[in-house]
């Protein structure tokens, strides 16, 4: 019973917000990440490559 009862309560909902992110915000710094696994890349290739 009490289950019930406390089931019923009125559930509250987060307010409007601010509209979400602006288009400018949404860019990725990628490059940092990218370069070194290029750069890790490159150096495993050239490690297998000088054992060879």
């Amino acid at each position: 019973m009490v289950v019930l009862a406390v089931s019923q309560l009125p559930v509250l909902a987060q307010g409007p917000g601010n509209g979400g992110p602006r288009p400018s915000a949404t860019t990725a710094p990628i490059d940092g990440g990218a370069s070194l696994l290029l750069a890790g890349g490159v150096a495993f290739a050239l490690r297998r490559l000088r054992r060879r």
